[in-house]
């Protein structure tokens, strides 16, 4: 039975139960700060809308820059729609009791076995993210389409739910098991970091090897100036890669991307086939060195080892949560030994509305790396910083960043510094 919204003496008992009134707080302050800086950025878009700021009119043209405008408003707009579903439907969950209700009929399905409990959470994941689908649908079927970024079709996006569906059931399933297992164990949260750590460092290697061309189609780079060039900077940098591929990107999105995947002799270089017709050889090269520097940078093991401690700290106040049975209770759970599938879920849900206040002191952290990384690519270039400078404007304009993002909004949320400030560094001596 569900409980009704307008019931005065459940409104009551969620003002006397300390956990809830921590939930409620933490939900409208996240809430709250979500929409204020979108609602900023969206302002200072708008205010800069008119006329193309000094700095850059020498490489957009006023009618990509009023598209440009046109995308980052119409983003920012769905951003604030996002927000408000995304917490409208956590309280619904939460306050109306469907969540418990929903738990209790899959749980009479699978049972309360640890395979039970890992399998009615996967369900029960898959069920909660049904609603959201209208909203991604939009996203790109509408929002990106009109703008010319969404190449995807109806059957293509069908295609890959599938396919993530059954890698989902093939691979966490058995991962929640086994964390599931672990809880029995003396310092059981070590363990299930060090599982999880282990998880992720197999995925660095058989994710690009197995998984991603499940989903896309990876061809050698062609014999040539190109291939040469970059194949040149990755042994004069000392970065030793197994191959240089091309990826289909195009099929699903206009928007462009490099990266390298794999760990040791397994590296490659994988550039996507938009990137390649947007940019000159001198400038892929110039974003193949920027890469290139968070490799040799150690940025990705410093990456891995702050998220072992990130994922131990989670763990810990996981397994400091299975012990209060108050906590479950709060949201209409029943406790009971062994059954840790309530906490898990709990925990999942509402563990967001903490960690989102240390955005952006993970943005600052991110933003750090990416400096160094244009530093490494401008020294590997004989300290001409101009071809990441030219590709980093091409990138902005044929993705139609926002070019004038509100500086409270990207110190917030930006992973990467912004535009003018990528630039003003490399210009540096």
């Amino acid at each position: 039975m569900f409980f009704s919204v307008l019931d005065l003496p459940f409104i009551n008992a969620i003002f006397m139960n300390p956990v809830l009134i921590a939930f409620t707080i933490l939900l409208c302050l996240k809430l709250a700060a979500e929409v204020l800086l979108d609602y900023l950025n969206l302002r200072n878009i708008q205010a800069n809308a008119n006329t193309i700021p000094d700095g850059f009119r020498g490489f957009i043209d006023t009618e990509t820059y009023e598209k440009s405008v046109a995308y980052s408003i119409a983003k920012q707009r769905f951003s604030i729609v996002d927000s408000l579903f995304d917490t409208a439907f956590l309280a619904v969950l939460v306050f109306s009791g469907v969540l418990v209700w929903l738990w209790a009929k899959i749980s009479e399905l699978t049972g309360t076995g640890l395979w039970g409990q890992s399998i009615g959470l996967f369900l029960l994941g898959i069920l909660l993210s049904l609603p959201g689908l209208p909203l991604e649908l939009y996203n790109t079927f509408k929002l990106e389409a009109r703008f010319g970024f969404n190449k995807s079709t109806a059957g293509l996006w069908i295609s890959d739910k599938l396919k993530g569906l059954v890698l989902s059931t093939v691979l966490l399933i058995p991962l929640l098991t086994l964390i599931l297992w672990l809880v029995n164990l003396p310092v059981w949260w070590v363990w299930a970091a060090i599982v999880i750590t282990v998880f992720q460092i197999v995925m660095l290697v058989a994710y690009p090897m197995f998984i991603m061309p499940l989903f896309n189609k990876f061809t050698d780079l062609e014999a040539g100036d190109l291939r040469d060039r970059l194949m040149s900077l990755a042994e004069r940098t000392g970065f030793q890669a197994r191959s240089i591929l091309v990826m289909d990107g195009s099929k699903r999105s206009g928007h462009s991307n490099a990266f390298f995947s794999g760990l040791g002799k397994m590296r490659r270089i994988v550039l996507f086939d938009t990137l390649m017709n947007q940019l000159t050889e001198e400038e892929l090269e110039a974003i193949l060195a920027h890469e290139i520097g968070h490799y040799k940078l150690s940025h990705i093991p410093r990456l891995l080892l702050v998220n072992v401690v990130i994922t131990i700290a989670a763990f810990a106040v996981l397994g400091w949560l299975l012990q209060q049975p108050n906590f479950i209770q709060a949201f209409g759970f029943q406790w009971q030994p062994g059954l840790y599938a309530p906490t898990f879920l709990m925990f999942s849900m509402i563990s967001g509305l903490v960690t989102f206040w240390i955005t952006p002191f993970s943005s600052i952290f991110s933003r750090r790396y990416e400096y160094q990384a244009d530093a490494f690519a401008k020294k590997a270039l004989q300290g001409d910083g101009q071809p990441l400078i030219c590709a980093l404007h091409k990138l902005h304009k044929e993705n139609l960043s926002n070019l004038t993002p509100h500086p409270l909004y990207s110190a917030f949320h930006y992973s990467h510094p912004t535009l003018t400030e990528r630039e003003t560094a490399l210009r540096e001596d």
